[in-house]
């Protein structure tokens, strides 16, 4: 059972909030991550349950997060991985991960913060938000169901996407979705 919980969280905090805001195009791997994102990070789930992430460069300006649960065994068994990219835009940063075909094949994106704290916060778009902004015309896109439940997918350009993300006022947009420390070993 703890399986698909870990599996259902490491969904959650690096795509999913229990609906997903997806995007036709990734990110371009045109930028380089800050150098504090990569290693590792662990957290109790909503379960009680610890779970860890390990970030590392996997090619010129790519990258892979690794999600696992409970012991370091047990993440040769369980680990779920996942490559993305990055980019900086006004005072965010922002990661772009591509989804499984049963989940449209497209791009989830996800802000993220490195705290003083020495936290990686991890934020996803509020579906809700995003389906207002598409009925007002802010943005461009469609609804869609998958497997998980509803979802949406934005056509605007990225450029466009990134300017209302970057508008403080659009700010409650972001729906916090983990709060991982730095691992200690």
């Amino acid at each position: 059972m703890k399986a698909w919980r870990m599996v259902i969280t490491a969904l959650s905090c690096l795509l999913l909030s229990g609906c997903l805001v997806t995007f036709k195009d990734p990110i371009p791997a045109n930028e380089a991550a800050p150098m504090p994102l990569l290693g590792d990070w662990e957290r109790k789930d909503e379960w009680g349950d610890q779970q860890y992430l390990s970030i590392a460069r996997a090619g010129s300006n790519v990258y892979r997060a690794k999600a696992w649960g409970e012991s370091a065994e047990a993440a040769e068994d369980s680990a779920e991985e996942y490559g993305f990219t990055v980019a900086h835009h006004g005072r965010r940063w922002y990661m772009s991960a591509g989804l499984p075909k049963r989940l449209g094949a497209n791009f989830a994106i996800a802000g993220f913060e490195l705290t003083a704290k020495n936290e990686l916060v991890i934020y996803n778009l509020d579906v809700e938000r995003i389906l207002q902004e598409m009925d007002g015309g802010t943005l461009q896109g469609q609804p869609v169901e998958t497997p998980e439940g509803e979802a949406v997918l934005i056509t605007s350009s990225l450029d466009k996407v990134f300017s209302y993300l970057d508008d403080q006022a659009n700010a409650d947009v972001f729906v916090e979705v983990a709060r991982y420390q730095r691992s200690v070993e």
